[in-house]
């Protein structure tokens, strides 16, 4: 696909893809290490480390991981914190909306297929006042398996009676583009997002440095594949 003429649906991963969630994700844990007296992790430390949740967080905020005794009760508070203050600082990100209001004048459907828990994810495009726009919403729990399973895009295809072929995945982590292509969808990665490995490796079939080139390309198909 050179052009977005076929196009019937796009879905978006929410953290660092249509949402900049990191200031209220990497806040919470700065809040978690101040109430504690230890070091405050510097917001530029961990800003590419927001698309992996708490895990990645807590990993690097508190040096914990999966399977030791403190990881599931930080990651309790964590997610208790994180929701009480979920949309302070979170915004979509500049040039998002426009992308959006394209896709509906030109009645395409569009969702969000995210890892982040769907109790989260919803409270999330509630308040950000995106949740009654978009045609479907997966979470991380909501398929079987999550990205980089090819389950929630194959999920998101089936509610929106779209094809895969006929859908666009667009995200800012190896496992949206993994999990797009598995599905049978088109790929698109942001360079804009939380980038923790190289981009140029994920095997997208478009790399948008900027919103105004999704932009572009979804108005009038003028963007070369990499």
């Amino acid at each position: 696909m050179r052009t977005a003429s076929e196009l019937k649906a796009v879905f978006f991963d929410l953290d660092g893809t249509l949402i900049d969630t990191a200031p209220d994700l990497c806040g919470t844990i700065q809040d978690m290490q101040s109430d504690r007296g230890v070091e405050i992790t510097p917001f530029k430390a961990m800003e590419h480390l927001a698309s992996g949740g708490a895990r990645a967080l807590l990993g690097i905020g508190f040096g914990v991981e999966p399977g030791q005794d403190e990881f599931a009760s930080l990651r309790i508070e964590f997610l208790e914190r994180y929701e009480a203050r979920i949309a302070k600082a979170s915004a979509i990100y500049p040039g998002m909306m426009e992308v959006l209001e394209l896709l509906e004048s030109k009645g395409l459907a569009w969702g969000v297929v995210t890892n982040k828990p769907y109790y989260l994810a919803e409270k999330l495009m509630g308040e950000l006042g995106l949740l009654d726009r978009c045609a479907v919403l997966i979470g991380g729990d909501t398929a079987d398996k999550p990205k980089p399973s090819p389950l929630p895009c194959l999920l998101a295809s089936q509610r929106t009676s779209v094809e895969p072929q006929f859908c666009l995945m667009v995200g800012d982590d190896e496992r949206d583009i993994v999990s797009g292509r598995a599905a049978g969808m088109h790929t698109a990665a942001v360079a804009y997002g939380y980038i923790a490995s190289p981009i140029e490796q994920w095997g997208a079939d478009f790399v948008f440095d900027t919103t105004k080139e999704l932009y572009r390309w979804l108005e009038i198909g003028q963007f070369d594949p990499i």
